[in-house]
């Protein structure tokens, strides 16, 4: 069983499911990082939320790193993972 702590906001008029992952995200394949993201997405809507999961980790950088829709780009570019972890609201488990 999985479990994982999510915030489930809304903003700019879309919901947004940010999944705070950890840093080994980032040296997934492209494809591995997608079949993550679907099953977090199968998970959220059976717990019923509305939204798009946005996978967040930070990279080795040190900088929170994420995939999200385009237009959503600038909104990810001003937080950071304090920001993230500020507003859990929500745990799935599956």
């Amino acid at each position: 069983m999985t479990t994982l702590k999510i915030a489930h906001i809304r903003e700019q008029g879309q919901d947004m499911i940010i999944a705070p992952l950890d840093s080994s995200f980032d040296h997934k394949t492209s494809s591995q990082q997608q079949a993550a993201i679907a099953e977090i997405q199968l998970a959220a809507g059976g717990a019923g939320l509305k939204g798009t999961v946005v996978p967040v980790w930070i990279a080795s950088a040190g900088k929170m790193k994420f995939i999200a829709p385009d237009p959503w780009h600038p909104f990810f570019q001003g937080i950071n993972m304090k920001w993230v972890q500020a507003n859990l609201n929500k745990t799935l488990t599956w």
